[in-house]
């Protein structure tokens, strides 16, 4: 039995906890929370018995992997390599830019705690970076990757957490996605467009603010958030809590990949990945809950550093033996 330390129990963290609670090799060992009388109270509504401890216990309880849960904005770059020196780890930093960085400083933490540490595995990066993979290895192929693809867009939870911690003024935001058409047409198309990530997608905010804010003010700085808005067309919309609560519960997200060309033949060759999720932090809890599996598994083979999940064996994903796996999937 795996057991974990889920680390932070916000939307990604209660999605941990639910992804865990119906994994059969894995069982949740304690919550690591800058909150824990709350959360411990939380954990009893919901009828559980797990240790709920404060930050400063991590290391004293021994785990065979630590599930990140915080947001990459603020949280993983001090999180990330404290953990790291100290247990096994996994999380879901999605800042593309500054993911070298990342990975640099993780591994040299991990290193140093003699640990492993595999970063960014949420659906993209993490999934649709698999996707990517595949595409220029199999066909040789430049994948394009678009969110957001109905009339609602899709929820993006590092954009909206990026808003409310880093936005004087914010009581809370919501940062939705949406995708190009005709973008995707001309990829679909077999044109093979040169596009700017300005070209393919653009955001929309919603913004509940503290009374008497400057509206000016914030709309400027989410605009120029680097590695979030710059360089996107952004809407800003100020609406009240209320409204908030009423029409942006929903969590859903999707996205498809796509690579469109031709064999040397002339033929053409076309690859396409497409995920819808309802809930966004559920599902990227579940990707990451497979991760710590495969986390464990090198860990135990000495395995040490911080890893992308292109350097993961698929097959050490899955629950299954490797027997049952090419039994089930070959």
């Amino acid at each position: 039995m795996i057991n974990v330390a889920i680390v932070g129990f916000g939307n990604v963290g209660k999605g941990v906890l639910r992804a865990v609670d119906k994994t059969p090799d894995m069982v949740a060992s304690v919550i690591l929370t800058r909150r824990p009388d709350a959360v411990a109270s939380k954990i009893r509504q919901m009828g559980l018995v797990i240790p709920v401890k404060p930050f400063d216990d991590m290391g004293k309880i021994p785990v065979d992997v630590a599930i990140l849960c915080g947001g990459s904005k603020e949280d993983l770059w001090t999180q990330g390599p404290t953990f790291a020196e100290r247990y096994p780890t996994v999380d879901s930093f999605d800042t593309h830019g500054l993911i070298p960085k990342y990975l640099e400083m993780m591994d040299k933490s991990a290193k140093k705690g003699g640990n492993i540490a595999i970063i960014s595995t949420g659906w993209d990066p993490g999934l649709f970076s698999m996707m990517k993979l595949w595409g220029h290895a199999f066909l040789n192929l430049r994948v394009y990757t678009f969110y957001g693809l109905g009339k609602r867009g899709g929820l993006s939870m590092g954009h909206s957490n990026a808003i409310r911690d880093n936005v004087s003024g914010v009581l809370d935001a919501r940062s939705y996605t949406h995708a190009i058409p005709d973008a995707i047409e001309r990829v679909r198309a077999g044109e093979n467009p040169e596009l700017k990530p300005g070209d393919m997608h653009w955001r929309e905010c919603f913004v509940v603010t503290e009374k008497g804010a400057d509206l000016g003010t914030i709309t400027g700085m989410i605009k120029s958030m680097p590695d979030y808005f710059f360089g996107y067309r952004t809407t800003v919309k100020f609406i009240n809590q209320e409204e908030m609560g009423q029409d942006h519960k929903a969590m859903f997200h999707d996205g498809v990949a796509i690579a469109v060309g031709e064999t040397s033949l002339g033929n053409k060759s076309v690859m396409e990945f497409q995920c819808q999720w309802d809930s966004n932090p559920e599902s990227t809890a579940k990707i990451m809950v497979a991760c710590a599996r495969a986390a464990t598994r090198m860990k135990k083979q000495g395995v040490k550093g911080a890893f992308t999940i292109l350097d993961i064996p698929p097959g050490y994903l899955s629950s299954f033996s490797r027997e049952e796996s090419i039994r089930h999937f070959m």
